[in-house]
């Protein structure tokens, strides 16, 4: 897969299956996730989901862990953030978070946050424990569980004067007094 072809928006970013990509005049070839690639950027970014207060809050949280000015915060939930980042979707940020590198490498999930500590002078290492067999697939099941059920946990952040009606905001039931 070359890099003209990321560039060009032919990627699709799927949750852990390789899939094929068709790439002009070489047919189709394979990419799995740990080959993602999209366009370069400055410095990290980091994708997530601004509407879920739990990712917003997880986000700053591991923001603040890296090094100072090395990362972006990019809320994909606004108009146009993910025209920066071919081959990324929108479907795809729904599901997990997104560390895009300084290079164009492209890692979610779990291993996302395993990428982003990585980046820590001394203790970064300890995040590529993260790659040891079990404790990768553990802590990716525990990542697709914790986000499938994010809205659950803090609830959905709603900026004024979006969904007048409260039909963004989740709903719990109210105690009686």
């Amino acid at each position: 897969m070359s890099v003209a072809s990321c560039l060009a928006g032919t990627v699709a970013v799927t949750l852990g299956e390789a899939h094929a990509v068709p790439e002009p005049g070489r047919g189709e070839q394979t990419m799995t996730p740990d080959e993602l690639r999209t366009r370069p950027t400055a410095r990290h970014a980091i994708l997530y989901d601004g509407h879920c207060r739990f990712c917003t809050a997880g986000a700053r949280k591991l923001a603040l862990l890296m090094r100072r000015g090395s990362v972006e915060l990019v809320d994909f939930q606004q108009p146009g953030a993910l025209d920066r980042f071919p081959g990324i979707s929108y479907e795809a940020c729904m599901e997990r978070m997104y560390l895009v590198t300084p290079d164009g490498r492209v890692f979610g999930g779990a291993e996302a946050i395993a990428q982003a500590l990585a980046t820590l002078p001394g203790v970064g290492r300890l995040a590529l424990l993260y790659y040891v067999p079990g404790i990768r697939q553990l802590l990716d099941r525990l990542y697709r569980l914790i986000a499938a059920n994010r809205y659950r946990i803090m609830g959905r952040a709603v900026a004024a004067g979006e969904c007048a009606d409260g039909t963004c905001a989740l709903h719990l039931k109210q105690r009686k007094a």
